[in-house]
């Protein structure tokens, strides 16, 4: 299906360990040139996925608040319990998910709970880029604004 989400997530799902430290998820976010890690414990048998640790997260509680990277555990800093959205799901429905949960990036899990892929934001820009008829939503923007003057708004 063209307007499913597995059509436009990222199908590569990079891990980090629990115990792993904050540093360590910014390098490989950095040389992976990816946004998130899944957070997984390699002690159990199955990586079952704990949370998600973000960009965003390294920034708001690690940089911001001055802390040391290598002092913080990714265990303090990744969001729990983790958005997660089936791969059948329309992209429309992702994006909903997304805003309701105040979340930036979706796990996608197959039906036995595995882990797929993820939805980031910049999947959803080039989801819109390719899809959305900028002509026509000029159009529509325009016939507001002309309908706005006749009512007689300015």
């Amino acid at each position: 299906m063209e307007n499913a989400v597995e059509a436009i997530m990222s199908r590569k799902v990079e891990t980090i360990e629990i115990s792993e430290s904050a540093q360590a998820a910014a390098r490989i976010m950095r040389d992976k040139k990816i946004s998130s890690l899944v957070v997984v414990d390699k002690r159990k048998k199955r990586y079952e996925p704990l949370g998600i640790v973000t960009e965003r997260d390294l920034v708001y509680r690690i940089c911001a608040q001055g802390t040391s990277s290598k002092d913080v555990r990714v265990q303090e800093i990744m969001s729990s319990p983790i958005a997660t959205i089936d791969p059948r799901s329309t992209v429309e429905g992702a994006a909903d998910l997304m805003l309701s949960n105040k979340v930036r990036h979706l796990l996608v899990v197959n039906v036995d709970g595995r882990p797929a892929g993820v939805v980031a934001p910049t999947d959803l820009n080039k989801y819109l880029r390719a899809n959305i008829d900028m002509d026509e939503v000029k159009a529509r923007i325009l016939k507001a604004v002309l309908d706005g003057e006749e009512m007689g708004e300015p």
